[in-house]
């Protein structure tokens, strides 16, 4: 059971990421400080810094929690028992859905992935665990045979992460306008892709 303590520790957390991305969906990321987060979530400015070091941090924090929630999502659906393509398309959605359902958010994580203004260890710690989630999937689908042992399971995450970008590309420019377009193109493209890598 967590304590009193722990609890509050964790609301404030809470306070704190929420009240940060809806000013970085309402300001911009750019335009948005830590002393706005923190009037945002009634607390010092100092308290956020006993949480967080930059806002950078609180972004892929935020992050964090939502691929272990898409994560859990999809292990609650059995997913070691459904196809490579199913599982792809499945998880990729919901990602898709998470990084889509802010304008401005989305935006700045879609920034954040592909071309960051620095290097970040954190993220780059996030982003290890996204692929090592696309590997797993990737080993499972080698191990009962849908997928060539020859390809290496990094490179297979790298192009199917590289083929949803994309897709989120092109919905933020506009030539995708509905997630049945978004769907139905990732279930084309990956099909495609995972029709040449299969034994």
């Amino acid at each position: 059971m967590v304590g009193i303590r722990e609890q509050k520790k964790l609301e404030t957390r809470e306070a704190i990421q929420a009240a940060a991305v809806k000013l970085f969906a309402e300001n911009s990321f750019e335009k948005t400080s830590i002393e706005d987060i923190a009037t945002e979530a009634g607390i010092g400015k100092t308290t956020v810094y006993g949480y967080f070091t930059t806002k950078n941090d609180i972004f892929i924090s935020y992050c964090d929690e939502e691929l272990d929630l898409a994560f859990a999502q999809l292990r609650a659906s059995d997913c070691d028992e459904k196809p490579l393509l199913e599982l792809l398309v499945e998880f990729f959605m919901l990602k898709f859905t998470f990084v889509t359902k802010n304008r401005e958010f989305g935006r700045q994580m879609l920034r954040e992935m592909v071309f960051p203004g620095e290097v970040n260890e954190r993220a780059k710690v996030h982003d290890q665990r996204y692929f090592d989630i696309l590997q797993g999937f990737f080993t499972t689908a080698q191990e009962r045979g849908e997928v060539s042992k020859k390809h290496d399971n990094f490179h297979l995450s790298v192009h199917f992460f590289s083929l949803y970008l994309g897709l989120l590309a092109g919905w933020f420019t506009g030539y995708l306008s509905t997630l049945t377009e978004v769907e139905e193109g990732m279930r084309t493209m990956f099909s495609q892709a995972i029709g040449g890598i299969e034994k």
